[in-house]
């Protein structure tokens, strides 16, 4: 249970770790406006992260739920990379793209989750909402060591946060496995 607690802990720091600090990473290191193209960035963040959604639920008909997190964290980490040494027009398509990388990520973690246990969902549920709190120590984390340090250094804790997300790719043992179009044509039951 604390594994996926902290599971959406992670997920929601590393999204809300990017969204409030994109503004401010374009102004520091590109000289962009944050009214203007800081705001336009973090529209298309929230933009393509709901796009994603949709591809996700294709994925999961054609590929394990472990395995679709596991590209799409892997994805995310190499973007953030490119994103945060990149320059301005690298970064103006980059955070954006982050989005839609961190789209499947929030419900293949609960679904993980709470197909890990037989029994006591609704309490399981209750604990890992509480985990939405990552959103606001995650950012808070970056801020301090924005001042410490520096904000793209800063933002390498979402490289941490991305980490355990990994971590639970590999780790998860649902009871089920998701089912596919490959597992659907092969069982001849459909179950």
């Amino acid at each position: 249970m604390l594994v996926f607690f902290f599971g959406i802990f992670a997920y929601v720091g590393t999204e809300q770790g990017i969204a409030n600090w994109i503004s401010e990473f374009l102004r520091t290191y590109h000289g962009l406006h944050p009214e203007i193209e800081g705001a336009a960035a973090v529209g298309q963040f929230w933009g393509l992260l709901t796009v994603g959604c949709l591809l996700g639920m294709v994925l999961l008909k054609i590929m394990d739920s472990k395995l679709v997190l596991r590209i799409f964290v892997i994805s995310a980490m190499i973007i953030l990379t490119i994103t945060l040494f990149g320059n301005s027009k690298i970064a103006m398509i980059g955070f954006p793209v982050l989005g839609f990388c961190l789209s499947v990520m929030w419900s293949i973690v609960v679904s993980l989750a709470l197909n890990s246990v037989d029994k006591h969902h609704g309490t399981f549920s209750g604990i890992l909402c509480s985990g939405i709190a990552g959103g606001a120590l995650i950012s808070l984390l970056i801020g301090q060591l924005k001042d410490l340090i520096g904000l793209r250094q800063g933002m390498f804790v979402i490289y941490l946060t991305l980490g355990y997300l990994l971590f639970i790719s590999f780790w998860a043992k649902p009871l089920i496995v998701n089912k596919t179009i490959q597992r659907k044509q092969g069982s001849g039951t459909g179950d």
